[in-house]
């Protein structure tokens, strides 16, 4: 079955759309990216994006245009990535779009949680032809999971090794970690922060100029202040047990801002020091929640960051830290190639959620299906 995976994460950059020959029985050895391709939202898109995801900014008109946006930026997207794999629309079977996160509320002893995702699978299907699955994160919250993280059940298929326990970790704005292991049932969570607030201090230290501190190169010119990082890691959010979930609601540019108040330091020093928060706490809950890892294969963004790997590494030693790429898959592709994936459990019928990991009282079929535009849809 060839498949679209359509990405867009809480960094808010723009879209990763993967096209990917899966095997027919879903699991099976033999996957195959075809293409990927990486479409970066324009600064107005983004900045609209970012305005959304705030409750003042994100109000109701706002919410339901960029609804539409979104769904021709993630149509172009899919597009793009079947002509770069030499494909027609009528050569795919399936889309699947996890849209663009606004805003995500953990459910909590005194309510459910909500979860929003934008980008209009309707525009999608009307633009491609071809089925669309999308709102994958709400059949998990109604069975009372937290929606996320979804990438374990990918994990459990591909990375699975009889050998050794692996922890395989994407650093995108969040971060988020499975656990693959034989002697362990899995577990996976999201550890806090990745690249959040670095973008989000790289934007402010650069007047809005700057996306993000590329290569590393401020956090790698400067030194972490020890007091500002105690602090930050005494949040309340590493100390908590799994299933958890978490955004850029707890982790954004407010952290950020309370930080530069608290604690002035030359630019370089907060980078070094958010970027050492990030990998102290993800090496913290692996340790704490996974124990002990032979490796950790590292996909998203941050596995470009050198400062944050050779802070990751110093964290998990002597656990090896790898990217993605050591094992055949693109890292950037990874998030988009494993919502390829969880569309053709929930085509054939199959649970695309782990309960252990969501906190889900049982395991479920994700996501909501849109018929491709005048014909009959994918089988």
């Amino acid at each position: 079955m060839i498949a679209v995976g359509l990405m867009s994460g809480t960094s808010a950059d723009g879209i990763d759309a993967a096209a990917v020959d899966l095997p027919d029985e879903p699991g099976a050895a033999g996957l195959h990216l075809l293409a990927h391709v990486h479409h970066p939202y324009s600064d107005a898109l983004r900045a609209e994006v970012l305005a959304c995801c705030t409750p003042a900014q994100g109000t109701v008109d706002r919410l339901s245009r960029l609804h539409g946006t979104l769904g021709e930026a993630l149509a172009a997207a899919a597009l793009a990535a079947i002509a770069a794999a030499g494909l027609q629309p009528r050569d795919v079977a399936l889309i699947g779009s996890h849209g663009q996160t606004v805003y995500h509320i953990p459910p909590s002893s005194a309510a459910p949680g909500a979860t929003l995702q934008l980008g209009a699978p309707a525009v999608i299907a009307e633009r491609t032809g071809v089925t669309v699955v999308s709102d994958f994160r709400w059949r998990d919250l109604a069975a009372g999971g937290h929606g996320a993280p979804l990438v374990p059940a990918f994990d459990l298929a591909f990375f699975a090794d009889p050998r050794e326990r692996r922890a395989l970790l994407n650093i995108g704005g969040i971060a988020n970690v499975t656990l693959v292991a034989p002697d362990t049932p899995p577990l996976a969570f999201d550890t806090g922060p990745g690249n959040v607030l670095l973008d989000a201090a790289a934007g402010l230290v650069g007047a809005g100029r700057l996306r993000c501190d590329a290569d590393g190169a401020l956090a790698l010119a400067g030194r972490v202040h020890g007091e500002a990082l105690a602090a930050l890691m005494a949040h309340p959010f590493p100390a908590r047990r799994p299933p958890r979930s978490t955004g850029r609601e707890v982790f954004g540019p407010p952290l950020v801002a309370e930080v530069r108040a608290r604690w002035p330091m030359p630019d370089a020093d907060l980078l070094a020091t958010l970027t050492a928060f990030s990998a102290r706490s993800i090496g913290d809950a692996i340790r704490t929640h996974l124990g002990p890892v032979a490796r950790c294969i590292v996909g998203g963004g941050g596995r470009r960051n050198p400062a944050l790997m050779a802070a990751l590494a110093s964290a998990l030693a002597p656990a090896a830290v790898e990217p993605c790429e050591a094992h055949g898959l693109d890292g950037d592709a990874k998030e988009a190639i494993a919502f390829a994936y969880l569309a053709q459990l929930s085509w054939t019928g199959r649970p695309g959620n782990v309960a252990r990991a969501t906190g889900a009282s049982h395991a479920v079929v994700l996501g909501s299906f849109t018929p491709g535009a005048g014909r009959p849809a994918a089988g």
